[in-house]
């Protein structure tokens, strides 16, 4: 994430909400957003949204996710909002929706929307 430029910006059970910027190196030939950046940072919400859910001593990783670009990803700055909607023992469902925020603070639109299946395994040293 650090070279997407994601970062932290809400953290609670269950919930993780990751910031980023767009920058001239994510776009692609038509100057949206790339949806591998789209996809790269909402699967990692949704990852990370898990992981506040999982026991000590396991880790997190996605088995199966789908996404759906709803509009393209014009903006100066999204946020995406991972949500865990079942929690289990071995898998973890989640949603993450990616926002385009207008810069004001306000209106956001939202750019797409990915859902995850999510294995929590033992952690390996």
């Amino acid at each position: 994430m650090t070279t997407l430029g994601a970062r932290l910006v809400h953290v609670a059970p269950g919930e993780v909400d990751l910031a980023f910027d767009t920058r001239p190196d994510l776009l692609q030939q038509n100057g949206f957003l790339h949806a591998g950046v789209v996809a790269a940072v909402a699967d990692s919400a949704n990852g990370y949204a898990a992981f506040t859910l999982a026991p000590p001593g396991t880790d997190v990783l996605a088995v199966e996710f789908k996404i759906n670009l709803l509009a393209p990803a014009r903006a100066a700055t999204f946020v995406a909002r991972g949500r865990v909607l079942r929690a289990g023992r071995t898998l973890t469902v989640c949603r993450a929706d990616v926002f385009a925020l207008d810069g004001t603070g306000g209106a956001e639109d939202l750019v797409a929307t990915m859902q995850s299946t999510i294995i929590v395994r033992p952690l390996r040293a």
